[in-house]
């Protein structure tokens, strides 16, 4: 019996080494970065400086805007062709295509919402910016632009953008942001969600206390409903909160990404 016991104590020390490399050779998760509507990947440049000077491998995948079924498949596409554990982050509209991007990829660790929408099943970007008042957007958009197949593509008014969407971003960037905006296709913003992720994958929310798009007030539900494992609320921030606060974002994105 006791020379059993020293031979497994020694089988187990020598095991210990092997496992704790283990551990250290777990891969860190890829964090895959999807911008909303009248934004572009580029409004996630100082998150993904930070990202990735900490380490992190980061995709700003390519948002086609046009509904969030189509769009969150193309998504989707891009987190399945990733080899490791994801963190799945969106801003804006983004947050209804990473919800339904991450019930259709096995590999998403968490959620994070960027000043984004957090959909039930059966509910619309429309909808959920009504649930609450505070919302200016309405206002703010140009005339709808009609493509060939009868959809309306919608933009924010370039004089109105600053202060809509970036007031806390300084106003030379602001209105490169306004220059390059990608548009919505209106269909989009009245789609329903299908698959509520949030309800099987732990998630993350962080929002500006000013922003116009979402109230506050929306966000602070959404999170509550999504027993969100913590909400961020930055004092005085727009909608685009990646953009103006990108430490903020960043660190909230690494705690996901670390979290057990």
């Amino acid at each position: 019996m006791k020379i059993w016991i020293a031979c497994l104590a020694t089988v187990t020390t020598m095991l210990a080494p092997l496992a704790s490399a283990d551990a250290q050779q777990t891969p860190r998760p890829t964090i895959v970065l999807v911008h909303g509507a009248f934004a572009e990947s580029g409004s996630w440049n100082g998150v993904i400086a930070r990202l990735r000077a900490d380490g992190y491998t980061v995709i700003a995948a390519s948002n086609p805007l046009r509904g969030v079924a189509s769009d969150a498949a193309s998504v989707a596409g891009v987190v399945n062709a990733v080899t490791t554990p994801v963190v799945l982050v969106g801003h804006s509209y983004g947050g209804p295509v990473i919800t339904e991007a991450a019930a259709h990829a096995g590999n998403v660790r968490a959620l994070v919402y960027v000043g984004a929408f957090a959909p039930d099943t059966g509910e619309s970007a429309i909808e959920l910016t009504g649930k609450f008042p505070g919302a200016t957007l309405g206002a703010a958009l140009a005339p709808p632009v009609v493509l060939p197949d009868g959809t309306m593509d919608l933009y924010i008014q370039r004089d109105k953008f600053a202060h809509q969407f970036a007031a806390d971003v300084p106003a030379e960037q602001a209105a490169l942001m306004a220059a390059t905006q990608r548009p919505v296709a209106e269909a989009a913003l009245n789609e329903k969600a299908v698959t509520p992720s949030w309800k099987t994958i732990p998630s993350w929310f962080i929002y500006g206390s000013a922003d116009l798009n979402i109230p506050p007030a929306v966000q602070a539900f959404m999170a509550k409903r999504a027993g969100a494992r913590k909400t961020v609320v930055i004092a005085g921030a727009s909608h685009v909160v990646m953009t103006s606060n990108p430490k903020a974002v960043a660190a909230l994105i690494e705690e996901a990404a670390t979290a057990q």
